[in-house]
């Protein structure tokens, strides 16, 4: 596509009201090739040759070689750099002259694993010399008279971090008598920008379990390919426990990229609301289609996506019909054979768009398309640099265009755009010595095989002590036995149930509700599938559910039997729900002053209810109805935080017209920024509020965003001193005037998970002054 052509276009158009608050241009870049020191078989490149890759690029090169000479290596380079080669050929070359060696994949979710495979199938059936090399997938969809099959017959395994966890390691004698383990020479971690905070330092102690159940004289080696991070090299080797060689010099082509920030016009004179962002994808979306660009769009949550598949597939049906046949929805919460079909659908060209969560986001291929429409900030600029890689996966000249909805951070990059194009991806951090985390994985590994000082090498120098210590404070459910020689443990549930199953390592709930459609005269149908935490969310009596753009009135969800009956219906609404959340003081184990003020830690019950719903018409977004719900509360018991700055500072606050309470926020969303560097976590496994009905008074609360808690908010306390001071640093060396989501702006709390972004409820960037001022006093007192 000529992308400047088309903005020229859309400046013409009867719709644009200077929507364009900046154009950043990416230039071009030419391919770089060179051939690979090591050899690889005439069959490798002559499947290369059928696949349409004549050529290897540097970065392609470099990894083999790397991995050719037993380094372990990490690939950082961008979206359609061609990485999935950077594994494919060395474990391939390998595979010809060791029949008996094995590779194990690990993605993140079945789904990639599922198009992975696909794509690997297609590479060895390109030439006939291949065709011998068996692949599998084995996961939770696999079928038990599959799974001996694969372990025995497979020569590469797809999998994923849950089922490696929960199913492959307990068996890990029969994965070694049979021989998989016994032969595995690859290890491969997808993705790997995705292992980060609770998640990553769960499977960070999964790998080094894999590590100690094969054989230690001929361990495998480590390829991870990762999205573009601040500390690819760090996050690798905190995953897999040694030092990994960071290729990153990216040799693939790329055509010319225009970003465009775009800011929905004013409607009224006040100049306080703006022009629906849904409506503003709708647009463009139908413009770019209409054209012949093939375009994803990315939505912030499952009813943003389906409201814009809604308005354009409405749109294209009134202009070119056949067009909206070509348009389809893609988000979590669909049934697996509905979402491979769409993926089909994109890669060879049948569909010219999708409007998807971030789903998409990870490498699922989807072929080469020529924009895409990002609605609404994703919330990190590394999601941002994903979301937008979709497009301008040729040498073609592509288009990709960040729309705002009235929402403080999307305004503020709105009129800062040297600020947004200036940011640096994010650290991502893992901590596998956590102990909380430790505890649960050091448990799974001794159910495994029993821990040794040999064991040192994979879980740190103290590890036998620390096993000591779960003994002597092992509960009646527990068993730790201790061997004669004092050093030595083996672990079990008195149950004989495996503790693998008490370890969730992505702190989401296992349960699902089936979607049913039950609308009568018609046989009740599975439409979808939702997880327990968002049902209340989206499926709640009454509402309206959206899928591929048909309205669905849910009349039942039945808790018990674990299904929503959903039913047809013609009408000219959505509906939002609306939460009713905070925390609550179960106990104060600590309390301590701190300059003046107090601060607490102890057990916190947060919880969240949905209590009513909004009903919403389409394209306006007027309020036509409002009703009340009677559903139970989610909550999570956990540890926390929480700090009570000196009354004398708050009067302060006042005598100087600041509201006290935006000084309060501004501290927190700076101690939500903070904590994650001091307690080596994701700034997704915190979160917090300022609240006034447990105390009294308002209080700052941070709590861990996991049962139970992991610590974190405990070593929060520990050395608030050092983290307040932390947060002036931050705020006073921050440059912008007024606040910005660099300092005081930008906080990681729980919106609905479902919530169409358009209807407002973004966070306000509080009062930077009034931050400043309270940090001041107080560090002070």
């Amino acid at each position: 596509m000529d992308s400047a052509e088309f903005l020229t276009k859309v400046r013409a158009s009867d719709h644009y009201r200077d929507q364009i608050a900046a154009i950043r241009e990416i230039p071009a870049r030419s391919a770089r090739f060179r051939d690979p020191r090591t050899a690889l078989r005439p069959a490798i490149r002559d499947a290369l040759a059928a696949s349409g890759v004549g050529e290897l690029y540097t970065h392609q090169a470099a990894a083999i070689d790397a991995i050719e000479s037993g380094r372990d290596v990490v690939v950082v380079t961008g979206t359609a750099s061609g990485k999935t080669l950077c594994y494919n050929v060395p474990v391939l070359n390998r595979l010809l002259d060791d029949p008996d060696a094995r590779a194990l994949y690990i993605f993140p979710t079945k789904a990639l694993a599922q198009d992975q495979v696909g794509g690997l199938r297609r590479l060895l059936d390109a030439d006939p010399r291949l065709s011998h090399i068996n692949v599998s997938t084995y996961d939770g969809d696999t079928p038990a008279s599959r799974r001996k099959a694969a372990r025995t017959g497979a020569s590469i395994i797809l999998t994923n971090p849950d089922m490696l966890h929960n199913a492959i390691l307990p068996q890990h004698g029969r994965w070694s008598q049979e021989g998989f383990f016994n032969n595995l020479r690859y290890v491969v971690i997808d993705e790997l920008h995705t292992y980060r905070g609770i998640f990553g330092s769960h499977v960070a102690g999964v790998i080094r379990r894999l590590r100690r159940v094969c054989q230690p004289e001929c361990g495998p080696l480590f390829i991870g390919c990762s999205a573009t991070i601040a500390n690819p090299g760090e996050l690798a080797g905190r995953l897999i426990g040694r030092e990994v060689s960071v290729i990153d010099d990216d040799g693939s082509p790329r055509g010319r990229k225009l970003f465009v920030l775009w800011n929905p016009p004013f409607v009224g004179d006040d100049q306080l609301e703006r022009r629906s962002a849904n409506v503003e994808a709708q647009h463009l979306m139908c413009d770019l289609v209409t054209e012949g660009c093939q375009t994803i769009t990315f939505a912030k949550s499952r009813v943003a996506a389906e409201l814009i598949y809604k308005y354009v597939h409405e749109s294209l049906s009134k202009r070119r019909r056949g067009l909206a046949k070509q348009i389809r929805p893609y988000r979590g919460g669909y049934l697996p054979n509905e979402r491979r079909e769409i993926e089909q659908q994109l890669f060879s060209g049948e569909l010219l768009g999708v409007c998807s969560t971030n789903a998409l986001e990870l490498g699922i291929d989807v072929g080469s398309l020529d924009a895409a429409l990002i609605v609404g900030f994703p919330g990190t600029i590394c999601s941002t640099i994903q979301q937008a890689g979709r497009a301008g996966r040729t040498r073609d000249d592509s288009l990709c265009v960040l729309i705002a909805y009235n929402d403080p951070i999307d305004q503020y990059l709105m009129r800062h755009a040297s600020y947004f194009f200036g940011q640096s991806p994010e650290h991502a951090a893992v901590d596998p010595d956590n102990e909380r985390i430790f505890a649960d994985q050091i448990r799974c590994a001794a159910a495994e095989l029993p821990v040794s000082p040999d064991d040192e090498a994979y879980f740190g120098p103290e590890v036998v002590d620390r096993c000591r210590k779960l003994a002597k404070a092992q509960t009646q459910d527990e068993f730790w036995y201790c061997f004669e020689s004092g050093d030595t443990y083996r672990y079990q549930l008195r149950s004989g149930a495996l503790p693998h199953h008490s370890v969730d390592l992505r702190m989401v709930g296992h349960e699902t509700f089936s979607i049913v459609d039950a609308t009568p005269g018609n046989e009740a149908t599975v439409i979808g599938q939702i997880d327990s935490i968002s049902a209340p969310e989206l499926v709640y009596p009454h509402a309206i559910y959206l899928h591929e753009g048909v309205n669905y009135f849910v009349r039942e969800l039945d808790y018990d039997g674990k299904v929503a009956r959903v039913e047809r219906t013609d009408v000219d609404y959505y509906t939002q729900v609306m939460l009713s959340s905070g925390a609550r003081i179960l106990s104060t184990d600590r309390q301590e002053p701190i300059n003046g003020g107090t601060r607490f830690f102890g057990k916190l019950d947060v919880s969240w209810q949905s209590v009513a719903f909004k009903k919403i018409k389409y394209y306006s977004l007027e309020n036509i109805g409002q009703e009340t719900l009677d559903l139970p509360p989610l909550n999570i018991p956990t540890t926390g935080l929480w700090a009570v700055p000196p009354q004398e500072v708050m009067n302060q606050l006042s005598r100087a017209e600041h509201k006290p309470v935006e000084g309060l926020v501004g501290v927190r969303n700076l101690l939500l920024v903070t904590l994650p560097m001091l307690a080596m976590c994701d700034r997704r496994d915190v979160s917090g509020l300022v609240d006034s009905s447990n105390l009294g008074t308002p209080a700052m609360f941070v709590y861990d965003r996991y049962v139970g808690g992991l610590g974190y908010s405990e070593k929060g306390f520990d050395f608030f001193g050092d983290l307040l001071t932390f947060c002036r640093e931050l705020v006073e060396e921050c440059p912008c005037d007024q606040g910005c989501p660099s300092c005081v702006g930008l906080a990681n709390l729980r919106p609905p998970l479902h919530h169409d972004p358009d209807l407002g409820q973004g966070y306000a960037i509080p009062n930077k002054d009034a931050t400043r001022l309270l940090l001041q006093l107080w560090l002070d007192s």
